[in-house]
């Protein structure tokens, strides 16, 4: 039994943990308690895993009929998510260790490491080593009509404070529809609105706003078969690391050595002003505001650039993308 139950980005980091857990128990009946949709998560990372919907730090429920022989707490540095756990009565419980919980063992909550280094690291110090750079997923098909180049602007973010102005992303997407880029802005659909008001103000043409349109299997595949992702620092940002996608990720109160790209450093670009604040805050990170359309654009470009097939720069001398015929 494992524990985790958050979003997007937090299952893709934990990805290496249990592909790690499942090399080393290949014959165990392996259960996650976490939200129910993490079932296509686990389908499209290649990981076979029975999802026990859970609500964070609660006691999974209906409890199973025998206590696990195993139970590792991916969720947290506890204690309420190690407590949860340990209602079920696990034989073993691998977890960090907590001064509430001393009698637990468990290696110390390591502060400044990347999300994937954390869980990677605790079950390596419990015995199954797992490499955090683990994370690339199995290739899902073309979805249809993704044969053109595409660039994904994903507007949205998780807390105000993560998320850049709509007016610069608009500014962004009409320069790279200018690029002959076909420009979709993704989201969920409760971030509809304002997925339109980017495409609106950037001028793009009907259909282009597919958020809140797309299933979860549909956005992974969008993803992977982008030329390039745009976004702040969210969930959908990982999947472009799972699946090798060039990015360009704004990031405001949390640094990108925490939850930027953990491998594949050469197809992501992550700007960032240096500044930390709050990530849950209900206004505009101050370090986030720092950055510029223009800045953001220029590393769009170099992106694309450095990112072209073979056939594409050949063809054109420099670029991938569709440069417009100077008059």
């Amino acid at each position: 039994m494992v524990s985790r139950s958050l979003g997007l980005g937090d299952f893709v980091t934990a990805v290496p943990a249990l592909r790690a857990l499942e090399r080393a128990l290949p014959q165990w009946h392996r259960v996650l308690a976490g939200p129910s949709w993490y079932r296509h998560l686990l389908r499209l990372a290649g990981l076979r895993w029975e999802v026990l919907p859970t609500p964070a730090l609660h006691v999974p429920e209906p409890r199973p009929r025998t206590a696990p022989e195993l139970a590792v707490n991916l969720h947290g540095r506890g204690p309420q998510s190690t407590a949860a756990l340990a209602a079920l009565a696990p034989r073993r419980l691998w977890t960090h260790r907590h001064p509430e919980a001393p009698h637990r063992p468990g290696p110390p909550w390591p502060d400044g490491i990347h999300d994937a280094d954390v869980w990677a690291a605790l079950t390596t110090w419990h015995g199954v080593p797992a490499d955090p750079r683990d994370l690339r997923w199995p290739r899902p098909e073309q979805p249809e009509g993704a044969d053109r180049p595409i660039a994904l602007v994903h507007p949205g973010a998780a807390s105000p404070a993560r998320r850049w102005p709509p007016e610069r992303f608009a500014r962004v997407a009409r320069d790279l529809s200018g690029l002959g880029l076909h420009v979709l802005v993704t989201g969920s659909r409760q971030e509809a609105a304002l997925a339109e008001r980017v495409a609106e103000t950037a001028g793009l043409p009907q259909g282009s706003v597919l958020a809140g349109r797309t299933s979860l299997g549909l956005l992974a595949g969008l993803v992977a078969h982008a030329r390039l992702l745009v976004c702040g620092d969210t969930g959908v940002a990982h999947l472009a690391t799972a699946y090798g996608t060039p990015s360009v990720r704004l990031f405001g109160p949390v640094p990108p050595a925490l939850w930027g790209p953990r491998r594949d450093g050469h197809l992501h670009t992550c700007l960032w002003s240096g500044r930390r604040g709050d990530p849950h805050g209900t206004e505009l990170d101050p370090g986030l505001a720092l950055l510029g359309t223009g800045e953001v654009t220029a590393a769009c470009r170099r992106l694309l650039e450095a990112t072209a097939p073979r056939a594409a720069r050949h063809m054109d001398g420099h670029s991938g993308v569709n440069t417009p015929e100077k008059k």
